[in-house]
């Protein structure tokens, strides 16, 4: 009997630097682990995670993307921030060497659930 994969507990992971020469994770892998990031949604291409927020004002918003920007230089993995109508706030993942996910993906994606909340 095949037994079912467990989920990663991607916040306590670190991420590690990446230049390429990574396998992509697939769109496949990647519904997987979004179970356990249930903010986040995969594109249609399965290139890319996202979280949109509406943060409620500008101020929140700036606030949350310098928490978020520490976070990243932390990781030393960056993600395309987009804040549209003074509170809109899009966070979208990818790993850029590899065009497509890797495993940093889900772990900033779950660090920064941490401090969304």
């Amino acid at each position: 009997m095949k037994s079912e994969p467990t989920h990663i507990d991607w916040k306590l992971k670190r991420c590690v630097p990446c230049e390429g020469g990574v396998d992509q994770i697939s769109a496949d892998t990647a519904t997987f682990h979004l179970k356990a990031l249930p903010n986040w949604e995969l594109n249609d291409n399965g290139t890319t995670i996202r979280r949109r927020l509406n943060t409620g004002n500008f101020v929140k918003a700036v606030s949350l993307i310098q928490s978020i920007a520490d976070l990243a230089e932390a990781e030393q993995h960056h993600p395309d921030l987009h804040l549209t109508g003074y509170r809109h706030l899009e966070v979208v993942l990818t790993t850029h060497a590899i065009g497509g996910l890797s495993e940093n993906d889900f772990i900033l994606a779950a660090k920064i659930d941490t401090v969304v909340q």
